[in-house]
């Protein structure tokens, strides 16, 4: 009899704190995610801990850490919200989410990758159509551990690009890309003929890179040099992919990537585009997401608004 008692004390809207807690660590971020107050978030936490036996979340340094206890609830706490939404969620898969009224924080981490114009145009598309929104934007970089992020639905969605995209994730491609060369006008290879330009003198270039996506995983282009047994020469690799064409205009550097980010510097830069001497598959932009998100309308509705900005963005300009 009392185990039905305690399991009658139990709301979803109280699972959904529980699971939000765990993954912000903080109290005051887990008010500002769910729309609540310190205050109101603070009471359910008390509750929580008298349900559980279990403090959940204690101090440690200048903030708070999940115990084991609270680790172990969070699989089951992700669960049970998937199921709910499943189970009560058909009105607003089928609709029911207004964007122009929608107060709610979306996070999505990115490369600068794909376009320079991307980001500033997506931000732009959601001000306009959902303006009560927050968007929250985080860096994909090799410290950045995406698919654990994704898991613990401390992001929404990740856009970037691979070669093979992690198998466990939902995967929208967005858009394919030609793989080139960028160039200083001044570089000697501007003024070759194609001919000239070889395999070989690209590959005894002095190359830039960016820093890879994935920890321990060389990027894309050494990936594919590496299935050909090709290797060339880094001789800097820089963490900001939008600072690296400058770095082209002002030396002898070559930068590999795709065509679509080149063709934005163009008119700004003292910089060319080359034809690629080796053969490389066209670059592959995706946007990846948890099966956490799956089924959410707001994030389906986003996932819908990425999509058409990456077909903006291919159009011939």
């Amino acid at each position: 009899m009392t185990a039905l008692l305690d399991f009658d004390k139990i709301e979803l809207q109280l699972v959904r704190v529980l699971q939000t807690l765990i993954v912000e660590r903080s109290v005051s971020k887990a008010a500002l995610r769910l729309g609540s107050t310190q205050p109101a978030i603070s009471e359910k936490l008390r509750r929580l801990r008298a349900l559980t036996g279990d403090p959940l979340l204690v101090r440690s340094g200048a903030g708070m850490t999940p115990t084991t206890v609270a680790l172990e609830l969070l699989a089951p706490a992700e669960r049970l919200l998937r199921e709910a939404d499943q189970l009560f969620g058909t009105r607003l898969r089928r609709g029911g989410f207004d964007p122009a009224t929608a107060e709610l924080r979306f996070r999505i981490a990115a490369s600068d990758y794909l376009d320079p114009l991307f980001l500033p145009e997506l931000v732009t598309r959601l001000q306009r159509q959902a303006p009560g929104v927050q968007l929250d934007l985080h860096p994909l970089t090799a410290d950045y551990d995406y698919r654990a992020a994704l898991a613990r639905g401390e992001v929404d969605l990740v856009i970037g690009n691979w070669l093979e995209p992690p198998g466990e994730l939902h995967m929208g491609r967005l858009l394919t890309d030609e793989v080139v060369c960028l160039v200083s006008q001044q570089h000697p290879a501007a003024r070759m003929s194609a001919r000239a330009w070889t395999q070989q003198r690209y590959l005894d270039c002095q190359h830039l890179a960016p820093m890879p996506l994935s920890p321990g995983q060389s990027g894309v282009i050494e990936q594919h040099l590496l299935s050909l047994g090709l290797e060339r020469r880094i001789a800097v690799r820089g963490a900001h992919f939008g600072q690296l064409p400058q770095m082209v205009a002002r030396s002898l550097l070559v930068l590999t990537t795709g065509r679509l980010f080149c063709r934005r510097y163009l008119d700004q830069l003292p910089v060319t585009i080359l034809r690629c001497p080796v053969a490389f598959p066209p670059m592959t932009y995706y946007q990846l997401w948890h099966d956490l998100s799956h089924h959410s309308a707001p994030l389906r509705w986003l996932r819908e608004q990425v999509r058409e900005v990456a077909k903006e963005l291919v159009k011939p300009v």
